[in-house]
């Protein structure tokens, strides 16, 4: 019988969480002319109806958010040099009041709250035996169903426990460096987290056109080199409201984020989870090709990926419509262990388990034949009911630390002891 422990800790969608956003004008008909009339009539106020306006607007928002008047002035920066304004004879009210006129507020996670996954943080000092740092990506959900990746950091212990470090009160967009206010960017694209801002209070939105209408589903994993240097790899998918594609997130320090699409026919499709270091010289993947069975990618490169071969199809009642992985493959002395999930009747989702030979993986040797954690009563009902699903576990020690999205809704917690689960499989 596999061990497990449901941590009573819950995270839920949460409209209070918002960040300030650029406005963008040029992104819409018209939107150059309308910017310069903006700019115009702020720039014809006299000093006192600016200090009055700029007061009105700081006593709505300043409270609400970090450093407003700064990301103001920064706002301001980039419209003077869309424009090409000479504003050296601008006062900082007037800019903070032409930035305040390109910024919105967003509230990030209104809607939901989802499919987490979890790596080991890179910041292990000071941890006690049996504890390990932790860091998380979720998938927020806002105004107008887009997906942006939230970031939490954390605790585990060799006793079942979690903590959460605390958000703080302000969340921070990261920030991409020369982006063009006439069009949307095409292709990489890398973004910085403010360097004030913590990782648990930054936000990753969209950027560029294929992205634009979400960032979803990040799988991350601790990736290892050949030369032993480590990397943080994720892959996720780029919607831009009618088109997915599979693009990988790298970042070595957690302040800069590369954001690379990748090519070939594999990365047309999403759910694309890598595995942790190469194997056989080379970079394997677990993809879902066709919407029902799980396929091994093999590549000589992080960023292109062809089609691979079938690695599982559903076989038992609670994965019949469908399969699919649950995050990147885990190493153990016995495989390596890959999450799934599974589709049932009544579309309900569930999370089972294989294990696969360590050095030849597309071997399977052992599948759980239930599920390890499927929708219960009161995990039924949210944004789309019937869903227990994650992006990612860790392992810690004998155990699996799961954090999952229920519903689409709200994010959950497991322990499951390994030894035991590996019993279970047939």
């Amino acid at each position: 019988m596999i061990e497990l422990f449901q941590h009573a800790l819950r995270l839920h969608a949460d409209p209070s969480r918002v960040v300030v956003r650029p406005f963008h004008l040029a992104w819409s008909r018209n939107g150059g002319s309308r910017t310069e009339r903006i700019v115009a009539a702020v720039m014809s106020l006299d000093a006192a109806q600016t200090r009055a306006e700029l007061e009105l607007v700081l006593k709505d928002f300043e409270a609400r958010h970090w450093q407003t008047r700064r990301v103001f002035m920064t706002r301001y920066d980039e419209i003077e040099d869309m424009l090409g304004i000479d504003g050296s004879e601008i006062g900082d009210e007037k800019r903070q009041l032409i930035g305040a006129y390109f910024c919105h507020e967003y509230s990030y996670a209104a809607a939901a709250l989802m499919n987490p996954s979890a790596v080991p943080h890179f910041d292990q000092s000071g941890m006690p035996a049996g504890s390990q740092r932790i860091l998380m990506s979720l998938r927020a959900v806002g105004e107008g169903h887009i997906s942006s990746v939230a970031f939490r950091e954390g605790i585990i212990t060799d006793g079942n426990q979690l903590k959460l470090a605390p958000e703080p009160p302000f969340a921070t967009a990261t920030d991409a460096v020369g982006i063009d206010e006439e069009t949307l960017p095409e292709g990489p694209i890398t973004v910085f987290r403010h360097r004030d801002s913590t990782l648990s209070g930054t936000v990753i939105f969209p950027i560029t056109a294929a992205q634009s209408k979400g960032l979803e589903d990040l799988r991350l994993v601790q990736f290892t080199h050949d030369d032993g240097t480590v990397e943080w790899l994720g892959t996720y998918t780029a919607y831009n409201g009618s088109v997915i594609q599979s693009e990988l997130m790298r970042t070595r320090d957690f302040r800069a984020f590369d954001l690379v699409p990748m090519t070939g026919p594999a990365a047309r499709n999403k759910g694309m989870a890598l595995f942790p270091r190469k194997v056989g010289g080379q970079y394997l993947m677990i993809g879902r090709q066709d919407g029902e069975n799980l396929f091994l990618l093999k590549s000589d490169t992080l960023t292109h990926w062809d089609e691979g071969q079938k690695l599982l199809t559903p076989a038992f009642p609670w994965e019949l419509v469908q399969i699919g992985n649950c995050g990147p493959p885990i190493e153990l002395d016995e495989g390596w262990l890959l999450l799934t999930h599974g589709v049932g009747a009544m579309r309900k989702y569930a999370i089972g388990a294989v294990l696969l030979d360590k050095a030849d993986p597309s071997k399977v040797i052992g599948r759980t034949r239930e599920p390890i954690l499927a929708a219960a009563n009161q995990d039924r009902e949210g944004y789309v009911p019937n869903v227990v699903y994650t992006c990612g576990a860790i392992r810690h020690g004998d155990t699996l630390f799961v954090p999952y999205g229920v519903a689409d809704s709200s994010v959950a917690f497991a322990f499951i002891q390994i030894g035991s689960l590996l019993e279970a499989m047939g």
